[in-house]
């Protein structure tokens, strides 16, 4: 009998809801809160009402794209944690009223690894690789990075973790100093294409093991900009595109660095990346080079399962469902990663 799993998604600011038939996908649908971007990030009370506001319209809208009516569900999905308390909130409301109201099972999901399992949505022509066990994930995102060693579907072990900020966290506050709007990873990306990324050098941590930092790379830029106003208050704006992909060049080169150690150390040669800093396009291009300098095998996933998507959460339900591993409605959703 095949499965229909409803994913609910609403750990920040963007509420989501997502079908699928087994471990493939009929819908995807993701609404943005654009009123952030006036504040320079994300605003919790402003995020949490607005997915009050979305989530019936959007689950309404992933059911009619998928052509199935609520009582061919088998299961609700929904993410637990972590992520903002009040926006968790909504989404695990809703899930387990509607859950409840349908008499169908109920599926708590972890963010951080749905992330990782969304390499194991398929479409509809089924054609996708997909990563084989064990393979090792980098996963990037504005509040967490790690190197997560997957042995099964829910069997991770993580090698390596950020010690104070994380990766995509870095990549927006060096866009806010450089005067960029939120959300500025994304423009940074856009920017580094046509600048220089040898042209300005800034300090890389020396962490043991496999841990990250990036607290000092941003003091760095922080200061390098200072120094250099201080000369030339112009600077920023004649220099924009140099600096983006100088900074890029210096994030990407720790996370690879620490990846291409894990690899070794493990001696896994299966490859993946996730989170919303996936998408990034010089991480991207810079993965699939180490695919060939190193005999990886490489598993980028698509851009609409980079950011967060209820797909991945659906997809996580469909494998838990398999192992009737199945919430109870008193779970209370949590902020900090219980992964």
């Amino acid at each position: 009998m095949q499965l229909y799993i409803l994913g609910i998604e609403s750990s920040c600011d963007d509420t989501s809801a997502a079908v699928i038939a087994d471990d493939v996908i009929l819908s995807n649908i993701t609404a943005s809160q654009d009123i952030h971007a006036l504040f320079g990030g994300v605003v919790p009370e402003l995020a949490s009402r607005a997915h009050q506001q979305n989530i019936i319209p959007v689950i309404h809208t992933a059911l009619q794209k998928a052509n199935i009516s609520k009582n061919k569900l088998s299961a609700v999905a929904y993410t637990r944690g972590p992520g903002l308390l009040g926006s968790l909130l909504v989404g695990a409301s809703f899930a387990k009223a509607f859950a409840m109201g349908l008499n169908i099972p109920l599926i708590e999901v972890n963010h951080l690894q749905a992330h990782i399992l969304a390499h194991f949505i398929r479409g509809a022509e089924k054609s996708n690789s997909v990563p084989v066990f064990p393979f090792l994930c980098l996963t990037v995102s504005g509040g967490h990075t790690q190197i997560v060693v997957v042995k099964d579907y829910f069997d991770m072990q993580i090698i390596g973790q950020t010690i104070d900020d994380a990766a995509g966290e870095t990549f927006d506050k060096a866009a806010k100093i450089m005067g960029l709007p939120y959300p500025g990873g994304p423009l940074v990306d856009k920017l580094a294409a046509t600048g220089n990324p040898d042209r300005f050098s800034f300090s890389k941590p020396n962490v043991p093991a496999l841990d990250f930092s990036f607290s000092g790379l941003k003091t760095s830029f922080l200061y390098f900009l200072r120094d250099r106003l201080k000369e030339n208050e112009h600077f920023i704006d004649q220099n924009k595109a140099d600096l983006c992909a100088s900074i890029q060049k210096t994030i990407l080169d720790i996370l690879l660095s620490k990846l291409e150690k894990a690899a070794m150390e493990t001696g896994i040669r299966e490859i993946a990346i996730a989170g919303g800093v996936s998408a990034n396009s010089g991480l991207r291009s810079r993965l699939e080079a180490l695919r060939h300098d190193k005999g990886w095998n490489v598993f980028i996933p698509p851009l609409a399962y980079t950011t967060d998507n209820a797909a991945m959460i659906a997809v996580t339900g469909y494998f838990k469902y398999l192992n009737k591993d199945f919430a109870n409605q008193s779970d209370a959703p949590y902020a900090r990663s219980r992964f």
